[in-house]
């Protein structure tokens, strides 16, 4: 009622609504509950997190950032829900991208050692690599990742105007500078030919590292690398227009290591980001 002041008088309102003038005003005059306001606090910090996730965080997650937050460290779901409803504060979401793996060759297949294993017990276990694709100004660039299946972090990743070998490499050569891993680690990935390569073979043998492939045709068996694609092009590239590789390269880098490696909170890692995670894991194995 009191939107529709302007434009119906209250009295005609009233007797539609079969309520009384005086109860109108009085509700219409009383202050706020502590309650409301909070909810209207609690409205103007959800729209705050909303926004930091590029409108790509649904309920859980907003939750979750919540409970880091003194002030609604005691929020539920189904009122974050609520507001975020009344808000109109839905996650976006966009189409699905197609992968694109060059699996016709004559280089050895390693076998499905990884096997859909995707929970492992510490960091450096096993990290899972792809590459994937994105326009930059008027040509198609390809990513290269390799994320560790404990945290879900992003180790190492490169950017290159072409499927050559040598991208997967300086990815996964990063990846070792920055972890300096033990050997045994396995390295699971497609049948694509940048894995299956004497080089990248190469490299492992060196390193003392495990290779395990998927099977031919089923994106199951690397699902946690798809589905970091999946979440990199929702979230950020379908939105995003690069002019030059520079522009993407700093942005891929402030998506990857400050968002995603940092902040983003993932479900297998109990609402905590990769970081976050590896930081808590460790703590705990020094106290044991």
């Amino acid at each position: 009622m009191r939107a529709h002041r302007s434009q119906f008088p209250v009295t005609k309102m009233c007797r539609i609504l079969s309520i009384s003038e005086s109860g109108f005003y009085k509700w219409s005059n009383r202050s706020a509950s502590p309650r409301e306001l909070e909810n209207r606090e609690l409205a103007i910090r959800i729209k705050e997190l909303y926004d930091d996730h590029n409108g790509q965080a649904g309920v859980p997650m907003i939750t979750a950032d919540l409970k880091n937050d003194e002030r609604f460290s005691h929020v539920g779901k189904k009122r974050v829900a609520r507001i975020m409803r009344e808000h109109n504060l839905r996650c976006k979401y966009t189409r699905k991208y197609r992968t694109t793996t060059d699996s016709r060759h004559n280089e050895p297949i390693a076998a499905n050692l990884l096997n859909r294993k995707f929970q492992v017990s510490s960091p450096d276990e096993v990290w899972v690599g792809d590459i994937t694709y994105l326009k930059i100004g008027s040509r198609w660039y390809y990513l290269s990742v390799f994320i560790d299946l404990f945290s879900r972090m992003v180790v190492g990743w490169d950017l290159s105007d072409s499927l050559k070998l040598g991208s997967t490499i300086k990815a996964l050569s990063k990846a070792i500078m920055q972890r300096q891993p033990s050997s045994g680690l396995m390295i699971h990935s497609d049948r694509g030919v940048q894995y299956a390569s004497r080089e990248f073979r190469s490299l492992l043998r060196r390193n003392g590292f495990i290779q395990s492939m998927s099977r031919k045709g089923n994106c199951w068996d690397n699902a946690v690398a798809e589905s970091f694609f999946h979440t990199l092009k929702n979230q950020y590239l379908h939105q995003t227009v690069f002019s030059n590789a520079t522009e993407a390269s700093y942005g891929l880098f402030k998506y990857i290591e400050v968002y995603y490696n940092r902040r983003r909170r993932h479900s297998t890692n109990g609402w905590k980001s990769p970081v976050q995670y590896e930081t808590d894991w460790y703590k705990m194995k020094k106290l044991a």
